[in-house]
């Protein structure tokens, strides 16, 4: 059963939504961007539906500012008083819950990350956001016109290997100046966070997290790509001394990881809470 309810969060009252569900683990689930907490193409609130048939109780909720939420939105980096209060009131609303698992997809993922410490069990993190913090007046925010270094090096690598792109090649179709930009770009090794970016303040995070961490990633999108560009070495570490914190990968260009995607993603999310 779905209820609506609502929250305090500094002087605003906060929309929210519970699926209920018998289960002592709980997921929490936070709206990236300015989306309202149904999701883009009410995709999460499929996915609550989806985690409660399972058995675990799903918590969402419109952060100040945002849909049926008062108050003034500043982002997602205003937004930790938000999740406190909604995994406090997740835990009144549901008090079979000795756990809560979040999960957030984009600058929601970033959030959860920079909030630390949180009064969670587990973070399930879907492609986090690394980019500069500045919307636009559609309240979207700005992505560089360019893929980052590393998709340019996939996508000439399998160029490379394609009989097809050597045949046009030998016909001078490719332009030579654009070709060898792509190959420069191949031979740079990725560098570090820059200091004070979102990126380092993120790989600081993943350093000092107490939970369980999932971070899922789905490898054609560009928001993806840059987070695995940005913390390559972290990355890299992670993966070769898996521990506490997990990366799984998805061939996909989806960035919501919308339709057939929705079963590895919530496949996943099961996995993780348990």
């Amino acid at each position: 059963m779905r209820r609506h309810l609502s929250f305090a969060c500094e002087g605003a009252a906060l929309a929210a939504t519970l699926d209920d569900a018998p289960g002592s683990t709980g997921l929490l689930i936070v709206s990236g961007g300015n989306e309202i907490r149904s999701g883009a193409h009410r995709g999460m609130a499929m996915l609550a539906q989806r985690v409660a048939e399972a058995g675990h109780p799903v918590f969402r909720f419109d952060r100040r500012g945002i849909g049926d939420s008062e108050g003034r939105n500043g982002g997602y980096r205003a937004s930790g008083p938000d999740i406190a209060a909604a995994i406090a009131t997740f835990r009144e609303a549901a008090p079979q819950v000795t756990r809560v698992a979040a999960f957030g997809n984009c600058d929601a993922a970033s959030a959860l990350l920079l909030h630390q410490p949180l009064a969670l069990g587990a973070l399930i993190l879907a492609n986090p956001w690394t980019y500069q913090d500045d919307c636009g007046d559609d309240g979207k925010m700005d992505e560089p016109a360019l893929p980052p270094a590393s998709a340019i090096r996939s996508r000439y690598l399998a160029r490379l290997k394609d009989p097809r792109s050597l045949l046009r090649l030998l016909k001078g179709e490719i332009d030579l100046k654009k070709l060898a930009r792509g190959l420069s770009a191949m031979g740079k090794k990725p560098a570090a966070p820059a200091f004070g970016s979102l990126a380092d303040e993120l790989d600081a995070a993943l350093a000092e997290m107490f939970c369980p961490v999932t971070i899922l990633l789905a490898t054609g999108d560009r928001t993806a790509q840059a987070f695995m560009e940005k913390l390559a070495k972290s990355l890299a570490y992670i993966e070769a001394n898996p521990g506490s914190i997990r990366v799984e990968r998805l061939a996909s260009l989806s960035h919501s990881f919308a339709g057939d995607d929705g079963d590895w993603l919530a496949g996943r999310i099961l996995a993780a809470l348990g």
